[in-house]
């Protein structure tokens, strides 16, 4: 009973070694106009995807760009032997939420006073091996 507990343990930890992680919190722009550029790259190869993140006309974009080379890093440590142009990596997750909401006012007509919501984000990108029909 203990061996299959360690047997899947083994499993589970060789695919989390082929993962890696990035995470931006407390992003200065809205989930909305992250969202849209992160649904270009959902899935993308990474070279790709660098490629579409430089030449996007986005804000949002430089700060993806960032993260996804940050990503690609904790990739590159956690699997130190292999070379990267050996394999080729996509962007398998990426999540885009809502972050804190800073609540301002601004002066209305009349007297009155309007509230200004500036939002905020986290993303957080997933790299992982890309999955072909031969690798299935």
């Amino acid at each position: 009973m203990g061996s299959r507990k360690a047997i899947r343990a083994e499993k589970l930890k060789a695919e989390k070694k082929q993962k890696a992680i990035a995470i931006m919190r407390d992003c200065p722009t809205s989930p909305r106009k992250m969202r849209l550029v992160a649904d270009i790259i959902r899935g993308v190869e990474i070279n790709k995807a660098l490629g579409i993140l430089r030449y996007s006309k986005k804000e949002a974009s430089i700060r993806l760009e960032k993260l996804l080379k940050s990503a690609i890093a904790n990739w590159e440590a956690k699997n130190e032997g292999v070379r990267l142009e050996d394999v080729t990596l996509c962007v398998s997750e990426i999540t885009v939420d809502g972050g804190r909401m800073l609540k301002r006012i601004q002066a209305a007509p009349q007297g009155r006073a309007h509230r200004i919501r500036k939002r905020s984000n986290h993303v957080t990108i997933v790299v992982d091996k890309m999955v072909t029909a031969e690798n299935k």
